[in-house]
């Protein structure tokens, strides 16, 4: 096939993909990461296929309508969009979620994957100077646990915990992300099995690493602060700010004196050299790297901010206090949008389940910056939740793309619902409404079923 042909059916295809974005309602996500920028890449990403039922764009709109809807089921995804093809005067012939749900397994990963890293790197970057710390850019890390179906290939890939019985407890996954503190985007995350070798948080987060660049500043608890973490950052360019590992003594009668419990100290290279470093690796590491640690409201932080001119020790407090925000994020992403406790049934869905999150999360978060700017606000003041409900019922309505006046309205409704400035908050970890009295599982259900018609209850004590 000639050139000429090629770029003609390139061209071709674009168009298409265009035509698709404007006319479809399924697709009001890409009208909303519209950017050339995003659009270039799916296209660059995307598989080549025929003009089907579910082309990949409209299966990935789909995918995180479901993310975003509080029934997250295929087939009120099915439905929704048969609705939609009869409202636009398009052919249905079935409602059956098979041909949906074999689409949602040819969806390209690195395509997710690529959308969601741009859309946040493009968000970070383009926010604000006065969103930022000093003009800077900070960025937060942190990790959490998500639990998915029980079947034999998630049990494989991500075995449950090791203290549960085989058959009770259910797969878990470790996942640790970076956000960007001024819009609240993921930026990057890494998905690994609970336990096993390079499991760890900190073994995930060293796949980040990349995603970290000079003149930025970390800010993540004491698990974090460690001598090889910390000179690697300091290598790259990075500036830290962590919480004092509870395993290190501070003793401020040492180093040079900069304030009251306010110095700067060496801390020597472990002689101990880690299992998962490399010879090479550590000797390539310094005998000694400078950090400053203070002592603020109780708690000791370690930072590379060394300038106590610069910054005091009440702002290292203040900003410190704002990694409180990446487990806000955190909740956001799994209570908030029910990611908690994923749905699909094979690692590979699994995967590309977490990232179509990911994605539409951020998605959310770019209205809320979008809103943010017109009002004159930080987009830390907007509200994730009222975000999430408007924008939900605003596509259900097809009220997106219609004009510039109904996109200036959408903005102003979601600036207008603020978050709270509650500083230092403090609320008990508990539960008051009580849960019903089920029993506990604690046999393989197939033999629970057994029980059950052999004595028509499952005993209490069971075998």
């Amino acid at each position: 096939m000639s050139d000429r042909n090629v770029e003609r059916r390139s061209q071709q295809h674009r168009k298409r993909i265009h035509q698709r974005v404007r006319q479809l309602e399924a697709v009001d996500f890409f009208n909303v990461l519209t950017g050339p920028q995003l659009l270039e890449r799916t296209d660059a990403y995307l598989p080549a296929h025929r003009e089907r039922l579910y082309p990949p764009t409209v299966t990935l709109s789909m995918f995180m309508k479901q993310a975003l809807s509080a029934d997250r089921s295929c087939q009120r995804a099915v439905n929704a969009w048969a609705a939609q093809r009869t409202a636009e005067g398009l052919t249905v012939h079935s409602v059956r979620t098979g041909a949906y749900c074999r689409a949602r397994q040819r969806l390209p990963l690195e395509m997710v994957t690529a959308l969601a890293r741009e859309s946040g790197r493009l968000l970070s970057t383009q926010a604000r100077h006065g969103w930022r710390w000093r003009g800077r850019v900070v960025k937060l890390a942190d990790g959490t646990g998500i639990s998915m179906p029980d079947t034999p290939e998630n049990q494989a890939r991500y075995p449950q915990p090791c203290t549960q019985a085989k058959g009770v407890g259910f797969p878990l996954a470790r996942l640790v992300g970076i956000i960007c503190l001024s819009t609240g985007v993921v930026l990057d995350a890494a998905m690994g099995p609970q336990q096993g070798k390079g499991s760890s948080e900190l073994d995930l987060f060293r796949t980040l690493l990349d995603t970290l660049h000079a003149g930025d500043v970390l800010l993540a608890d004491s698990y974090y602060c460690n001598y090889f973490m910390i000179a690697s950052l300091q290598t790259a360019g990075v500036d830290v700010l962590f919480a004092q590992h509870g395993a290190r003594i501070t003793d401020f009668r040492r180093g040079s004196t900069l304030a009251k419990r306010d110095h700067i100290v060496r801390w020597r290279k472990p002689y101990a050299r880690p299992k998962w470093m490399t010879r090479q690796h550590y000797a390539a590491f310094p005998r000694e790297i400078t950090v400053r640690e203070v002592k603020v409201d109780g708690q000791v932080l370690v930072t590379t901010l060394t300038n106590h001119r610069y910054v005091r020790k009440g702002e290292l407090s203040q900003l410190y206090a704002m990694r409180w925000n990446v487990e806000l994020d955190l909740r956001n992403i799994k209570t908030t949008l029910e990611m908690e406790v994923l749905s699909c049934l094979s690692p590979e869905m699994v995967e590309k389940e977490l990232w179509v999150y990911l994605l539409a999360y951020n998605v959310i978060r770019f209205l809320m910056a979008q809103a943010a700017h017109h009002a004159g606000m930080h987009p830390r003041q907007v509200s994730f939740k009222h975000t999430v409900q408007l924008w939900t019922e605003w596509i259900s309505r097809s009220l997106v793309g219609r004009s510039l006046g109904t996109e200036a309205d959408l903005l102003r409704l979601i600036a207008q619902q603020h978050v709270g400035n509650r500083p230092g908050r403090l609320e008990p970890r508990a539960r008051k409404r009580r849960p019903k009295s089920y029993q506990w599982l604690k046999v393989p259900r197939t033999q629970a079923r057994r029980l059950v018609r052999l004595h028509g209850y499952l005993p209490n004590a069971v075998p």
